[in-house]
């Protein structure tokens, strides 16, 4: 008489595999949102550092009429990055 057992070993093997391949999609999915997050860091401080270069009025009044060209909805990150005028 077969011990039921070994037929529950292929079936055993078949969800222990499926659970490894979720949890490497899941650190797969954990690094690149890290990479994405990273990244997207990164473009902030790149554009904060960009937009604190326009200090004169003229600077300010020429970068103005280039954001009046695009919606408020598209340029909401860039109008919140520049420097508060004094």
């Amino acid at each position: 008489m077969d011990k039921p057992t070994y037929e529950l070993r292929p079936l055993l093997a078949e969800v222990r595999d499926g659970y490894r391949e979720m949890r490497a999609m899941r650190t797969s999915l954990r690094t690149a949102k890290r990479e994405v997050m990273r990244t997207a860091r990164a473009e902030r401080k790149t554009l904060k550092h960009d937009l604190a270069g326009y200090t004169s009025p003229g600077d300010r009044a020429d970068l103005e009429a280039i954001l009046a060209r695009y919606s408020d909805e598209e340029t909401a990150d860039i109008r919140k990055l520049l420097p508060a005028r004094h």
